[in-house]
């Protein structure tokens, strides 16, 4: 991986994947960082080479996980059947698929009532969260369960609005997953029987959000940062002992989605409609707090995250943005192709937008450089304006996937 954009002090996971592999949510690292090398620096007018669509991946917006050569991700058909199924990388072709549950909250306004989690993959086992709360420990071999756990029924969970959406990330023989409420807000379990390892339950009771958690080294500790309903909080590993929290990142839409992004002991975090800035987390006498350096509410905030290459932080609200890391100040701003998802590898960014389009761009503190942009063809249909292609991009293994609905495209981008 390119050391210089990944956050220092990150602890590896306990992945056992090839380094090209893009094992769970945003990646390796959880930063939207692909460890890929020797990729095309610049499409072809009409995009790079498609080698397989499918269309029968299942409605929703989870993000495959990509380990050797499998695709892994949740879809649901109807409201009653939500999955986690594998696929293969070679055709698209489907593997195994296992039943979790029923849709969560189906009734939500605005209604978007899909499967939205990323599995990750763990060794011979992957770890799914369905919106409605079903927690399981899957084979990669043969989709058979070897535990599962409903984080409402079996710990007494609190999802916001549009039901459960984590990516369950896996630390050690940890799995960290966020219930909400105010008995069990965010829990450790015990990855191999899913037995609860420790809980952290913050006062406030905070409902799930729609973020995942992250791995953090700061102030001394080794913490787990997560997005709730009414803040950013961090967690001490191996205890769940709350050690702070920070309440201006809120949505004013109750949209807390962007996962925060990590750099040492200072963490880029942003709600939708309210803006988005960096806190340096600090010790202090009685443990440690998130000492703000900005917040504005024209930084990165869309759905689609954020990404750090070198001193600059890469994102979206309506247009791509290129931010001075340490100080907010915003170099450039773009429409490109508006709000969109993003990730990045070999010195580009590949970013899904909003409105279907997909595009290459080189990151630069000077100005906006795209190389390259398509649209894939025989785009899912939408309920209304309102719904979008909000999956996020994968580069593994030499490949691009996108995912929207039931479509899966698979781009060959190696040079």
């Amino acid at each position: 991986m390119n050391h210089f954009i990944a956050f220092a002090g990150v602890v590896a996971f306990t992945l056992i994947c090839r380094a090209d592999d893009w094992p769970q949510w945003r990646g390796p690292h959880r930063d939207g960082v692909s460890n890929e090398k020797g990729l095309l620096k610049a499409w072809p007018q009409d995009g790079p080479k498609l080698l397989w669509k499918i269309t029968n991946a299942g409605s929703g917006y989870s993000t495959p996980a990509v380990v050797a050569d499998r695709l892994y991700l949740l879809g649901n058909e109807g409201l009653d059947n939500e999955f986690v199924e594998a696929l293969s990388a070679a055709d698209g072709k489907r593997v195994w698929i296992t039943p979790l549950g029923k849709v969560g909250h189906p009734k939500q306004n605005p209604n978007f009532p899909a499967a939205r989690s990323t599995p990750t993959v763990d060794g011979d086992v992957l770890y799914a969260l369905s919106s409605d709360g079903d927690l399981a420990c899957v084979e990669i071999a043969s989709g058979g369960i070897r535990w599962h756990k409903n984080l409402q029924t079996d710990l007494k969970g609190k999802p916001g609005e549009w039901a459960y959406a984590e990516s369950p990330l896996v630390d050690g023989e940890t799995v960290v997953c966020t219930p909400g409420g105010s008995e069990a807000t965010i829990v450790g379990l015990n990855k191999k029987t899913g037995e609860v390892a420790w809980k952290c339950a913050t006062p406030e009771g905070d409902e799930a959000a729609y973020s995942s958690a992250i791995v953090v080294e700061a102030a001394g500790a080794k913490q787990y940062v997560q997005l709730l309903q009414k803040g950013l909080v961090g967690v001490r590993a191996g205890t769940g002992e709350l050690l702070w929290r920070y309440r201006k990142a809120v949505s004013r839409y109750g949209a807390n989605i962007p996962t925060p992004l990590a750099s040492g002991d200072l963490i880029y975090t942003a709600a939708a409609g309210t803006g988005g800035g960096l806190v340096k987390i600090k010790p202090k006498h009685d443990g440690m707090e998130a000492q703000e350096v900005y917040f504005e509410s024209k930084l990165p905030t869309a759905i689609g995250g954020a990404v750090k290459v070198g001193d600059y932080l890469y994102g979206t609200s309506q247009a791509l943005l290129c931010v001075e890391f340490a100080t907010g100040k915003v170099k450039w701003e773009e429409r490109a192709i508006g709000a969109a998802s993003l990730c990045f590898a070999a010195d580009r960014l590949y970013l899904h937008g909003e409105n279907g389009q997909v595009a290459l761009v080189e990151p630069s503190a000077d100005g906006y450089r795209e190389k390259g942009r398509f649209t894939p063809p025989d785009q899912a249909h939408r309920k209304d304006q309102m719904e979008k292609p909000w999956a996020f991009p994968v580069v593994a293994n030499g490949r691009l996937y996108l995912r929207d609905h039931g479509r899966v495209w698979c781009y060959d981008v190696r040079e």
